[in-house]
């Protein structure tokens, strides 16, 4: 059914995004969510920006291309980045693919150089954008794409800027030097002004998506140690690029009882093991559960069940925490890395690095924190606890002193 222009001005739309490790139940916890926010009267739309869309098999409902209303105040559409990306850069694209041939590249050659790396996830970010902007929603939940395509996206506005600013630097350049006549003759210019202009918008999108009062990301995880890993991955870099972390959501819990037998009890006692090393990693977060059911939760009777067990009586919609659980700033020639560590004895703290891990021991417990390329190439110095938060400081290793005797 067609949407209805609200009278007034809304207030701003909020944004929820699921995201972790491909296979956890994001689509699940993304469409529960949703499911009990249009229960709780908010005018919500989940959206799946997934390649491999599975947000309709969920809610057991035929999805396209643009909201449809599933239930009351409730919209639901799984994005065609591919159309998406044809409508945001189609027209740019066939002008750029224009001017590669003139210059001699192959038909061929030339259709796949103007095809921009990353257009895919542009659009994606382009649609919520469109979607949050219109009024007509309340909330917007995202069943976002496995981790490394979501951090691929989020990061898309930072390289679009910087892509479309070069361009601009050498247009300027361009424009001085040649002549009246010349200028006409190159339509990539106008390439440049279609690019700036995605770039402005993905701007805007960028300053709602790092505004902790507006999104939130919840990262989703199961009791498993490979998918802990890579849900620290996701925390490290959404806090690099200064993304609010609100809540972790551990799915398919077991019930803390005794099956008797022999292979239930193994793997509850994994699951608990794997349940003690989410906590302590993601000490400062909320922790939510969501239970392993015999049947899987399809259908919105079945969601909104499900949506009761995670949050109770809760509203989704809210911010459930305030605050960056990482924090990395530029240090003279290194960097400091903070995280929130309340309570925390300096006595009895110790850090190992290996690779891109950082261990810290506190008393009997360790924290495994995963660390960005530009810290894990170097060395960590001496930490500190300051106001509530361990301060460590990374610089690269001094080289190493001449053997005596050695040649200098």
């Amino acid at each position: 059914m067609p949407l209805e222009t609200p009278a007034a001005a809304s207030p701003p739309t909020r944004l929820i995004l699921y995201v972790g490790k491909g296979g956890v139940g994001k689509t699940t916890m993304a469409a529960a969510t949703a499911v009990r926010a249009a229960a709780l009267g908010h005018r919500t739309l989940v959206v799946s920006t997934d390649i491999a869309h599975s947000l309709g098999d969920v809610l057991q409902v035929e999805l396209g291309a643009e909201p449809a209303e599933i239930g009351e105040r409730l919209f639901a559409y799984e994005v065609n980045v591919l159309d998406e990306a044809r409508r945001s850069w189609g027209k740019m694209q066939g002008q750029l693919a224009d001017f590669l041939k003139r210059e001699g590249v192959t038909e061929v050659q030339a259709d796949e150089l103007a095809i921009m790396p990353g257009m895919e996830e542009v659009a994606a970010l382009v649609q919520i954008r469109r979607q949050s902007r219109t009024g007509q929603f309340d909330c917007i939940v995202v069943d976002a794409a496995p981790t490394g395509e979501t951090i691929r996206l989020l990061s898309m506005p930072d390289s679009l800027l910087w892509y479309a600013g070069r361009l601009q630097e050498w247009r300027g350049r361009l424009m001085r030097f040649v002549g009246p006549l010349l200028r006409n003759a190159l339509p990539d210019l106008n390439v440049i002004e279609s690019m700036t202009q995605l770039a402005e918008r993905t701007k805007e999108l960028r300053q709602d998506l790092t505004n902790p009062e507006r999104s939130s990301y919840r990262i989703v995880v199961t009791p498993d140690t490979m998918v802990i890993k890579e849900a620290r991955r996701a925390e490290t870099y959404l806090n690099l690029f200064d993304y609010p972390i609100d809540a972790v959501l551990t799915n398919r819990v077991l019930p803390a009882t005794n099956a008797g037998n022999p292979y239930l009890d193994a793997m509850l006692a994994r699951q608990q093991r794997a349940m003690a090393e989410v906590r302590s990693t993601f000490a400062t977060l909320p922790l939510l559960e969501a239970p392993l059911s015999a049947e899987e939760p399809l259908g919105l009777s079945a969601l909104a069940e499900l949506s009761q067990q995670v949050f109770g009586d809760r509203d989704p919609t809210l911010v459930l925490h305030r605050g960056a659980t990482q924090h990395i700033e530029r240090q003279g020639d290194g960097y400091l890395l903070q995280i929130p560590m309340p309570n925390v004895e300096v006595t009895r703290l110790s850090l190992l690095k290996r690779g891109d891990e950082l261990y810290v021991d506190v008393g009997n417990f360790r924290r495994e924190i995963t660390l960005p390329l530009t810290l894990a190439a170097l060395e960590p110095g001496t930490a500190r606890v300051h106001a509530g938060m361990l301060e460590i400081p990374f610089s690269a290793a001094p080289a190493a002193m001449p053997a005596a005797g050695a040649r200098r």
